[in-house]
């Protein structure tokens, strides 16, 4: 790779608001050692995990100065020593980046590196990464759904709660989604889900429980806990599950809302995923793309100096529709 002309990508020197965001043209091109892959980044997926490591109030802080990103779609450009599952020209998506999505190249390691089906387009394959593998960790590996049972996506409309829409849909669970906006609840109910509400609603928990039949529901995927947490305790069935998938804050809740359904509350967090909850997600959501019920929505749509507009949007948006990317 010596030689090559630097390449743009979007850097981060401090934590703080969206405008520590800075587009550099100077940035070297990374270079794969042995099991690393460089991908020819042609889309990144913007989570809003992202948006808390940048202002520095996520647990997890990287190493200043970082390039953000993970969820990368491309070409693989040139692969380390030891790659044997993918090569040069093969179209890939990642989970993982080890130097940063928002850029025009980046690295990943081998076990990160997945094939992009033809049918999917690279917006679509950045779409992928960190929801649809959070929302199998959320409802397999940590709520333990069976088919039959009722989920409740809480803020469905965005790129997990749709990836958990089609999901449960597969897994055979009744689903039920919410979303802040009438074109979401549409988004929502087209993906997977059998009854929708409008979280936006003074009363929409009595509807939830009215469409339950008062039964409540038995695991809840909760996208904003910090808002939500108090009234999906109350709407669980006995033995009930709240996933905490996201949370912008502190919430008081009464711990008596626990006791009467021994329903229990569980944090959700894709990086202590390991290898082999990984590997076994990849393969069941292969088999999704391949059968077609794994269909990426993807939202709106950024070119990479736009990174700062897409941080404040991903937040401050009324209603989320599908996946924020950004595009090369």
């Amino acid at each position: 790779m010596s030689g090559r002309k630097p390449m743009r990508a979007i850097r981060v020197s401090e934590f703080g608001a969206p405008s520590v965001l800075k587009l550099c043209s100077d940035v070297e091109v990374p270079q794969p050692a042995r099991g690393q892959v460089l991908i020819r980044v042609h889309a990144c997926g913007v989570n809003p995990v992202e948006t808390y490591i940048r202002a520095g109030t996520y647990s997890r802080k990287p190493p200043l100065p970082y390039t953000p990103g993970t969820d990368v779609a491309g070409v693989v450009e040139s692969v380390g020593e030891g790659i044997t599952e993918v090569k040069a020209g093969d179209r890939v998506f990642t989970t993982a980046s080890l130097s940063g999505g928002y850029a025009e190249f980046a690295v990943a390691t081998q076990d990160s590196v997945h094939k992009l089906p033809d049918t999917l387009d690279f917006n679509q394959g950045a779409a992928i990464g960190i929801p649809y593998f959070t929302a199998y960790r959320a409802l397999v590996h940590k709520a333990r759904v069976k088919a039959g049972e009722t989920v409740l996506i809480h803020g469905a409309s965005g790129g997990v709660g749709l990836a958990a829409c089609q999901l449960s849909r597969a897994l055979g669970l009744k689903v039920l989604g919410t979303a802040g906006t009438k074109e979401g609840m549409e988004l929502v109910a087209k993906n997977g889900a059998h009854l929708t509400f409008n979280h936006r609603e003074e009363d929409y928990t009595g509807k939830i429980m009215g469409a339950t039949e008062g039964q409540g529901v038995d695991v809840i995927v909760e996208m904003l806990s910090n808002i939500n947490l108090n009234k999906d305790l109350q709407m669980m069935k006995f033995g009930g599950r709240v996933m905490v998938v996201g949370s912008r804050g502190p919430i008081e809740i009464n711990p008596r809302d626990t006791m009467a359904k021994e329903s229990s509350i569980m944090g959700v967090s894709l990086f202590s995923a390991t290898p082999m909850e990984r590997k076994e997600c990849a393969a069941l959501l292969f088999a999704g793309m391949e059968a077609g019920w794994l269909r990426p929505i993807v939202g709106k749509q950024y070119r990479l100096d736009k990174a700062v507009q897409a941080h404040h949007d991903i937040i401050e948006c009324q209603g989320a529709t599908g996946k924020t990317v950004l595009t090369m």
